[in-house]
């Protein structure tokens, strides 16, 4: 039985599953000064000021989402507001993807980071215009748009905020430059000694002369061997040239022996995330260590108020507006109507993450002395119709949907107008 003294609020009877400290279980979680304060099996209602029962509901440590895109409006339609994609969608930390460059780190932090009420880290861009709308301006990504030294000082100077390095392999860059940027975006990370984060499938198109001699089915077999353990691979299911699977659909077979050498895969979901490649993907043992929503203003519904400014709104760089697709959770739902447990997929948004933010010891679980941080959830069963964006439909029997969540304790309710409607299948 826990100890009587107040509590600030208790989180009575829902499914607690916290893989850090082993839990899974029925559970009252109760919190004081914006910290766990116990996680037992009862807990006394009186001894809280604040009870709220989440029976039939799952309790987590707070999500954190390892691929987002909320550089807001700098970034241009790419960059949404971080609290949508945070705590109004139940996520209690989002990682901004390469929004932020060593230019721009300082408008981040300051506009960002300490406005948002979601906990928000960075992945500094190894380009000096950081995350711009590169599909648009492919030239700003060149080497001469990458300056070493000043990005490596920028993130050893700002480790508070910056957990590493986002770099792109993808073969629009490599039909222009070859594998020079991405050399030096794995000097930036060495010498700063963050993990770099890598981008694989074609992003930016191809110059006008095609693919220049370059071939996407070679990409993996020359970048892997720059990167080193703890360093990320990003998009495993993409459905775009360039990435885990080759042309003939079969896996790379680098990248298991990648994995087994301690790289981390994050899913980086969105509209890179294809159902066919998955399927082709998980057989063959890629199998994510953490899951990123990889949410941004081309692939989600965002509300505009009247008046203003969308000039790429209705062109066919824009495919995706209004489909509504994309959240932690449903990434997760995604992942389980894959085939893959839901007692394997929390550890991707909860103590995984934390791991490779080098945070293990603040978020990422619930323990006792550990910031106030938990996602609640409902778990609803049924059948219900999951979508990506080459309309291939799966049928999943179990769909989560955030319900609320606490950040350092105080509570957000999941009201995101950017979060998926559940469809009925």
């Amino acid at each position: 039985m826990a100890d009587v003294s107040r509590y600030d609020t208790l989180l009575r009877g829902g499914r607690v599953i916290c893989p850090a400290s082993g839990v899974d279980g029925i559970k009252d979680v109760a919190i004081r000064d914006g910290r766990i304060a116990a996680v037992e099996d009862t807990i006394i209602p009186t001894s809280a000021t604040d009870v709220i029962d989440v029976s039939g509901k799952l309790v987590l440590p707070g999500m954190i989402d390892t691929h987002g895109h909320i550089y807001q409006y700098v970034t241009g339609r790419f960059g949404l507001n971080p609290d949508m994609v945070g705590v109004r969608s139940g996520v209690t930390t989002v990682v901004d993807q390469g929004g932020p460059s060593c230019m721009t780190l300082p408008g981040f932090r300051h506009y960002i980071a300490e406005k948002a009420d979601t906990r928000v880290y960075a992945f500094l861009s190894a380009y000096l215009v950081g995350g711009l709308e590169g599909h648009f301006y492919p030239n700003l990504y060149s080497p001469e748009g990458v300056d070493v030294d000043a990005t490596v000082k920028s993130a050893t100077e700002n480790k508070d905020l910056v957990r590493g390095i986002k770099g792109h392999a993808e073969i629009g860059g490599f039909a222009r430059w070859g594998i020079k940027v991405m050399e030096m975006a794995a000097q930036i990370s060495r010498r700063s000694q963050l993990p770099l984060y890598v981008h694989f499938g074609q992003l930016w198109g191809l110059p006008e002369s095609g693919a220049n001699g370059e071939d996407a089915n070679t990409i993996m077999e020359r970048v892997i061997p720059l990167l080193q353990p703890g360093d990320v691979l990003a998009h495993p299911f993409t459905r775009h040239p360039g990435g885990f699977i080759n042309e003939e659909g079969v896996v790379h077979p680098i990248i298991r022996a990648a994995m087994d050498a301690g790289l981390r895969v994050d899913v980086g979901h969105g509209s890179h995330f294809s159902y066919r490649v998955a399927r082709a993907s998980l057989p063959a043992g890629v199998i994510p260590y953490t899951l990123g929503a990889d949410m941004h203003g081309y692939n989600t519904e965002v509300p505009q108020p009247a008046g203003t400014p969308d000039e790429h709104h209705d062109d066919e760089n824009h495919p995706f507006l209004g489909q509504a697709r994309f959240s932690l959770t449903q990434a997760m739902s995604s992942m389980m109507a894959l085939g893959i447990p839901l007692e394997d997929v929390v550890p991707m948004v909860t103590k995984n993450p934390a791991e490779m933010l080098g945070l293990s010891d603040r978020i990422g679980a619930l323990k006792p002395g550990y910031a106030a941080d938990v996602s609640v959830l409902h778990d609803d069963r049924g059948r219900f119709l999951l979508r990506d964006n080459e309309d291939t439909r799966v049928i999943a029997d179990r769909l989560l949907r955030p319900a609320f969540c606490l950040r350092n304790g105080k509570r957000f309710d999941a009201d995101s107008p950017i979060l998926p409607h559940a469809v009925a299948a």
